[in-house]
């Protein structure tokens, strides 16, 4: 028995790795063997330049949702065929699909790089959003024109330049501004643009740009909330105020 217990240390080690390995087996088994084939033939079907992330059997008539980065879709167990779209409750009209895409998309709030963002304050500020906007984006322009009316808020503003060849200038000019947060508000909501930008003034732009693709945005305005939940668009005022009430 001595013995035993003075060696056990050296097995330490090697017991960890076989319950690492095990765990890591058992990740890797998630995946039923059904869905292991639907996975293959689906992915036979769209070819190898999109990956399949997962393959989840649904509640929902048999039918197998793929997931393909941050988009969904679904399939029969044969892979017959495709269906794209939302699967709604026909009582209720819950959108399943939308809650899905919102839980894959899910950010670290607290992860983005918020000194890279215009900062605006209104009343209290204890609600915080993150927008990533275009300043040739008319949506963004009437999301803007909506956010005049809502109070107790924080707005962090990424200035991402996705519609045109001078996006990045005028935001360049925007971030180089005396009063940043006024430059960007003359400019989405009055039309004033900003004055050049000094030579040596240096703008997050392009930190910007990649933190947005990594993000996979590929809109404006998209929206974050504290919760890392996401909106493409821009919402009015009542369904900002009805997700913002939702953020824990």
């Amino acid at each position: 028995m001595t013995k035993s217990i003075r060696t056990l240390p050296a097995l330490l080690p090697g017991m960890l790795l076989a319950v690492l390995l095990a765990l890591a087996s058992f990740s890797v088994m998630a995946e039923t063997a059904q869905e292991a084939s639907v996975r293959k033939l689906v992915q036979s079907h769209i070819g190898n330049e999109a990956k399949i992330e997962t393959v989840k059997k649904t509640p929902y008539s048999g039918m197998f949702e793929i997931r393909v980065g941050n988009d969904i879709f679904y399939t029969d167990a044969q892979a017959k065929y495709i269906f794209v779209g939302r699967i709604l409750d026909a009582k209720t009209s819950r959108d399943f699909t939308r809650e899905r895409i919102e839980e894959i998309s899910k950010v670290k709030f607290s992860d983005l790089p918020l000194e890279s963002a215009l900062k605006t304050v209104k009343g209290n500020g204890k609600r915080v959003i993150a927008i990533f906007e275009d300043p040739n984006c008319g949506y963004c322009k009437r999301f803007r024109r909506t956010l005049q009316d809502v109070d107790n808020i924080t707005v962090y503003t990424f200035l991402y330049n996705i519609l045109s060849e001078d996006s990045n200038v005028k935001s360049r000019n925007v971030w180089c501004s005396k009063d940043r947060n006024k430059a960007w508000d003359d400019w989405m909501l009055s039309g004033k643009a900003a004055p050049d930008a000094a030579e040596g003034c240096t703008t997050p732009n392009e930190r910007v740009y990649e933190l947005g693709r990594k993000l996979k945005i590929t809109g404006t305005p998209t929206i974050f909330f504290a919760d890392g939940t996401r909106a493409a668009g821009a919402l009015d005022a009542k369904a900002l105020e009805a997700r913002l009430a939702t953020v824990k």
